[in-house]
């Protein structure tokens, strides 16, 4: 008996070399992320409320600790020329800027960049030194500061240590305990690969959600697209990266521009004889990744991206040095250490290159990365750039605006933010939404639509789809602004402009006549359709509501982002604007992440709305019931009889047949049947499906759907 055969437990079944489900059926449903960040994983326990732990946060203590830290060289890590400023930016930058604006997944605002893939990130090498040198601070303030909080507010110091006025901050970021499952990096199987495209050549034709070019990069290729030095092509991918993440030229070139303000490049040695990244580095390492066995391999021996230099005279120092170094030379390509291809000015006097991170006495070459030289040749990034240099001021103030607009873009409206140095200004990428009214009538508001002609299945619809584009992911969408009887949200297919226009001519004069707002008037509408329908299965629940959504304008309404918010799918209502490359209900699964809801919320959901018959457009696919309307347990009550056999009857839509006659009773679409054939789900169709069930079916529904409801409301979560 060898000594594998000799191990306490299952070999390989607490690490990745045990099968699982997925691997054995990979085409299964994986449920993983809709049961992510339970609260098991959570070691603060159900009770821990973050901002109020916030209140008690000594918020100049912490502040003048992190100063400090900036320039506290340790010898572990020492700082480029005694200064940590470059490296805590870039931290918070490689948090912040896996944001993107397609699906909102990403960013800084749950501290994410600890876990893995981030941390291990190719683009994120030496940031666990980073994240180490603050965890003294991290210690010492404990949980009235999360992780997520103060990465991007080490990012926020350091750029006012070095002289820049930040424009504020905004605390509220809570921490995840494990790794983010929901978010799809690219199907690359090894870092740095590039299949993300369907045209290899057209740099807009990069696969969605994505915003970055390659896997494990943060952006684009610093030495060029696919490592090839071409500045007007890089310009092309520049732009379509930071317009993903809801950047406009104007800002990608301030963020650029004093991005590269300060800090350097680290490719002084052999990438290659690297060590392994934190995840897969030994126990020793303790979370350490990249050993660097070049001398001391750290100081002036550091390897990060394989370029190096500093783009800028004096890197510690938040000036206009980038514009005169970048605009004022002629650069040509060169090599660095590491091997990695980089731009180096032609001819240079001796008192504008910065000095060595380690010795003042030496002075070494400035360098470019492709992206930098993108906004000198670019003609419209060249203009932006030309105009910052003319206007200091412009510039230090646009870049203060984009900073806090990367790291605060994924943490949702203004209302979310803690702290006293949140800025008053409202900005419209907030989605700003003025405060409702609360001391109107709520009964009177409901017994008028109650009185209008509006079926169950319309209010039940519009209200549904106003609240539907929420998404946890930024904080976005939601019931709360009514945007839905706005542009672009009003004219989207999946909202049937037809029918929302009816609903719409209904509920806005009763907001008129009672003071409410038609975003609490729609919502009610909703409520009142799932009351009736309530008792008409024979319950009498008051679905819960709580006043004070307000009416946002077109003009606090910044529709080309919202654009991103609209339904592709919606298999609660039973819709597919078109045929897609993935399964209905994968789409499912990825709208009900986005909405916040558990497996067993998404399954009496779409229960509840098949039988109140709000499918899309008044389609009678998977609607298994005789009372359509009623608040009832139907559908999973005859999709689990047995009495009935399910064929396919063409164009992805099925029949459902009495075993005995071969009768067609009902149609359905893939949606329906997979809370029948997915052996999860079905364990949570079962429940619903039972006689003891009725009114828990119904009670959770509503429970559900009140969570739907409130998900945006920020000020009563």
């Amino acid at each position: 008996m060898n000594d594998m055969s000799k191990c306490p437990v299952m070999h390989g079944g607490n690490t990745a070399l045990g099968k699982n489900v997925m691997e054995w059926w990979p085409n299964a449903l994986n449920f993983d992320i809709l049961h992510q960040h339970d609260v098991k994983t959570n070691p603060l326990g159900p009770d821990f409320n973050y901002r109020e732990e916030l209140k008690k946060l000594d918020v100049a203590a912490l502040k003048k600790d992190l100063h400090a830290l900036m320039t506290d060289s340790q010898e572990w890590w020492p700082a480029d020329w005694g200064h940590y400023g470059g490296l805590m930016v870039r931290m918070a930058w490689h948090a912040a800027g896996s944001y993107r604006l397609a699906d909102g997944r990403g960013g800084g605002g749950t501290g994410n960049q600890r876990f893995a893939p981030l941390n291990s990130w190719p683009d994120n090498v030496s940031l666990d030194k980073a994240r180490r040198l603050l965890w003294p601070i991290k210690k010492k303030y404990g949980n009235k500061v999360s992780w997520a909080d103060l990465i991007i507010l080490a990012g926020n110091i350091a750029y006012e240590s070095m002289g820049l006025k930040t424009f504020g901050f905004g605390f509220g970021r809570e921490d995840i305990w494990h790794p983010e499952k929901d978010t799809y990096w690219g199907s690359e199987k090894e870092w740095l690969a590039k299949d993300r495209y369907l045209d290899a050549n057209n740099e807009d034709s990069l696969e969605n959600p994505l915003a970055a070019v390659q896997m494990g990069l943060i952006y684009v290729n610093p030495e060029g697209v696919d490592g090839k030095p071409d500045p007007m092509k890089t310009a092309e991918a520049v732009r379509v990266t930071f317009a993903r993440m809801a950047m406009n030229d104007e800002e990608t070139a301030a963020l650029t521009a004093g991005g590269h303000t300060v800090g350097k490049t680290h490719g002084n040695g052999d990438a290659s004889l690297l060590g392994p990244d934190p995840e897969g580095a030994d126990v020793d390492q303790q979370g350490f990744g990249w050993a660097n066995p070049n001398k001391t391999g750290k100081g002036r021996y550091t390897v990060t991206s394989g370029i190096e230099g500093a783009w800028t005279t004096h890197p510690t120092k938040f000036d206009m040095g980038y514009f005169d170094m970048l605009l004022d030379h002629e650069w040509e390509i060169r090599t660095s250490p590491a091997g990695a291809r980089q731009w180096q000015p032609v001819d240079i006097k001796e008192e504008d290159k910065p000095v060595d991170v380690e010795d003042p006495s030496i002075r070494c070459m400035p360098i470019m990365t492709d992206a930098d030289m993108a906004m000198k040749v670019d003609p419209i990034y060249r203009k932006i750039m030309d105009k910052f240099r003319a206007d200091p001021d412009y510039f230090k103030d646009t870049f203060a605006r984009a900073w806090f607009k990367l790291t605060h873009r994924d943490m949702g409206p203004k209302a979310r933010y803690v702290g006293p140095d949140v800025p008053q200004e409202d900005l419209i990428w907030q989605d700003p939404i003025p405060a409702g009214s609360t001391g109107y009538d709520i009964d009177a508001v409901k017994s008028k639509i109650a009185a209008s002609k509006l079926t169950v299945g319309e209010m039940i619809a519009t209200a549904w789809d106003s609240a539907r584009t929420f998404r946890g992911s930024d904080m976005r969408g939601g019931a709360n602004g009514a945007r839905i009887r706005l542009a672009p949200q009003k004219d989207w297919e999946g909202n049937e402009p037809a029918r929302l226009k009816k609903v719409l001519s209904v509920l806005e004069p009763i907001a008129a006549e009672t003071g409410a707002s038609v975003a609490d008037v729609i919502v009610l509408a909703g409520n009142v359709g799932v009351e009736k329908a309530a008792k008409a299965a024979g319950f009498d629940i008051v679905v819960p509501f709580t006043p004070g959504r307000g009416d946002a304008t077109d003009e606090m309404t910044d529709a080309d982002s919202f654009d991103v918010l609209e339904p592709l799918a919606d298999g609660f209502r039973n819709w597919l604007k078109k045929d897609y490359a993935v399964s209905a209900e994968e789409l499912m699964l990825d709208r009900a992440q986005l909405m916040g809801l558990t497996a067993h919320e998404m399954t009496v959901l779409t229960g509840g709305m098949r039988v109140l018959g709000a499918n899309h457009g008044g389609a009678e696919h998977g609607v298994f019931t005789d009372s359509k309307g009623a608040l009832t347990n139907d559908f999973f009550v005859n999709l689990t009889d047995m009495a009935n056999e399910w064929k396919p009857a063409g164009g992805g839509i099925y029949e459902i047949r009495d075993r005995k006659t071969g009768k067609t009773k009902w149609t359905a679409t893939r949606i329906d049947l997979v809370f029948g054939s997915n052996s999860i789900l079905r364990a949570y169709a079962e429940v619903y499906a039972q006689d003891d069930s009725k009114e828990k079916f119904a009670r959770d529904f509503v429970s559900a759907w009140t969570k739907v409801m409130n998900a945006d409301r920020f000020d009563i979560a």
